[in-house]
């Protein structure tokens, strides 16, 4: 008796090459951000290969669309290589849509600071910015404004600690976080020498590097911290560098304010209360 064979339904081509759309765009974002992190290249064929990414993964959903249409039409296979496409280009795509909404909502602004008046200079990182890098100095009073109906929480750290204290817990806060410190300089209150501590600061997701300095000076019978922020690149940061500011000023504060409390002396128990000489005999 002869078999009867029950031809397979065909696989939508469609779906298929939503699907290596989708795989080629998620390898070539995760080269991008390789890229970036190594510092193999220069930002710019780092950040031409994440758009480029972003495309084929744009590209892939919409492919993937228009296979939905082909296979409920002539009853193809191929509806999981579609939803895979779809669910791997909207992973890829939801990054850049919340960096569109920050910067709609936010001004475009890089370099972020706690002292507009006298922002803390870049000494050490103005000699290894690159030339195509964003200027080291501060933008002025326009990027003030801004700052300051942005973010106005964003103030000087004032501490009731001595700026070597501040120093120390500023020391800790960057060993916690494993940014690279390019250039230290502790404080010495006797020549009046301020502390300044500056260092190279990583994005999450990207990688990018921001340059941050941290100065210490006394005020009073305390300490001033004052902190700044700024994106090497782009003229917008999406916030960045003000929650990185902000984080700070918080991490400084609390760990300044554990190191004063180990310093402090500890006091030395009461001795014991001597026993009256009649009771003593009492007790006998």
């Amino acid at each position: 008796m002869a078999r009867r064979r029950i031809a397979d339904e065909p696989l939508s081509r469609l779906s298929v090459w939503a699907r290596r759309f989708a795989f080629f765009s998620l390898l070539a974002a995760l080269l991008s951000v390789i890229i970036l992190r190594s510092g193999f290249l220069e930002i710019e064929p780092a950040l031409a290969t994440f758009g480029g990414a972003l495309l084929f993964a744009a590209l892939g959903i919409l492919l993937a669309l228009a296979s939905f249409i082909v296979i409920w039409k002539d009853g193809l296979r191929g509806l999981g290589h579609s939803v895979l496409a779809i669910v791997i280009g909207g992973l890829l795509l939801a990054y850049p849509g919340y960096l569109a909404s920050k910067a709609y909502t936010l001004p475009a602004i890089a370099d972020i600071t706690t002292d507009p008046i006298d922002p803390p200079r870049f000494e050490a990182i103005a000699k290894l910015r690159p030339r195509n890098a964003n200027p080291v100095a501060y933008a002025g009073l326009y990027a003030a404004e801004q700052q300051r109906f942005a973010y106005p929480d964003i103030e000087p750290l004032l501490l009731a600690t001595t700026p070597k204290i501040a120093f120390d817990a500023a020391r800790a806060v960057i060993a916690r976080h494993k940014w690279r410190a390019i250039d230290e300089r502790e404080p010495q209150p006797a020549t009046r020498r301020e502390g300044r501590i500056e260092l190279v600061a990583r994005t999450p997701v990207m990688g990018f590097r921001d340059d941050v300095v941290i100065r210490i000076r006394p005020s009073g019978e305390g300490t001033r911290v004052d902190i700044r922020s700024a994106s090497r690149y782009g003229r917008h940061d999406f916030g960045t560098n003000a929650a990185r500011v902000l984080a700070l000023i918080e991490e400084i504060e609390t760990t300044a304010d554990a190191l004063a409390e180990e310093k402090q002396p500890r006091k030395a128990p009461p001795p014991p209360a001597k026993t009256p000489p009649g009771k003593a005999q009492a007790k006998r």
